[in-house]
């Protein structure tokens, strides 16, 4: 299962209870909301910050769900969409598969189906970065990415999403350098100051989860990025 840790969802309802209700509810699931009640402030807050999925609501003021999944796509291509609408027609899901949308739910809607459909979203999202394999060998340590595990026999440490993203990343580039801007595009979507920083954070976590190993380094490669060394 995906973690909802660190994943920030741009949800923009302009129904002011439900977009209340599903603030609370995936909050309290451990997702980072923003809750925007129309599109143009929507679109305005996409724009201060970074996020890794957006929950729109067809039909709202100002700029309809589809109009705002238009502009987001001209900015990126990678953030997963899910539209909300009461409107269940061929017409609509059409213009959604159009846009790029990657999920489509008909009000009403039980809680927990978004739910599954996000993690569902998420899980595919996370199984694009990098290769295929999911499964890896780093001397002692064993590391499952769809179960965001790190594992020796003596131990085991359980993964954030991001933890897990970028440590893929790094054994699918192992012995070579990780380009640091491939890295902050693919997992956190933005290369800037605030992403690098956030990334060298996250670096220094999983340096923490493998110091028991000294055969193993992740390198910091000056200008370029990280290279992760391992030696049998």
């Amino acid at each position: 299962m995906i973690l909802q840790n660190d994943i920030r969802i741009l949800l923009a309802e302009d129904d002011h209870n439900l977009g209340l209700l599903l603030n609370e509810y995936l909050s309290l699931k451990g997702y980072e909301v923003s809750l925007c009640t129309d599109g143009e402030e929507a679109w305005k807050t996409y724009n201060k910050g970074t996020f890794d999925v957006a929950i729109l609501d067809v039909m709202m003021p100002k700029l309809d769900g589809f109009a705002l999944a238009k502009l987001i796509r001209q900015h990126s291509t990678d953030i997963p969409l899910l539209f909300l609408t009461a409107r269940n027609s061929k017409e609509d899901r059409i213009e959604g598969l159009k846009i790029g949308a990657d999920d489509y739910i008909a009000k009403p809607f039980a809680m927990e189906e978004l739910e599954l459909r996000l993690e569902a979203i998420m899980r595919r999202t996370y199984a694009r970065i990098s290769s295929d394999k999911t499964q890896y060998q780093l001397n002692d340590f064993s590391f499952d990415f769809n179960n965001q595990e790190l594992a020796t026999p003596q131990e085991s440490f359980k993964l954030t999403t991001k933890e897990a993203a970028l440590l893929k990343m790094l054994c699918d580039h192992s012995n070579d350098v990780l380009p640091r801007e491939l890295a902050l595009k693919a997992i956190w979507k933005e290369d800037n100051y605030f992403t690098a920083r956030s990334m060298d954070v996250y670096i220094t976590k999983l340096r923490k989860y493998l110091k028991s190993d000294d055969r193993i380094e992740i390198k910091n490669v000056h200008g370029r990025g990280y290279k992760l060394l391992i030696n049998s």
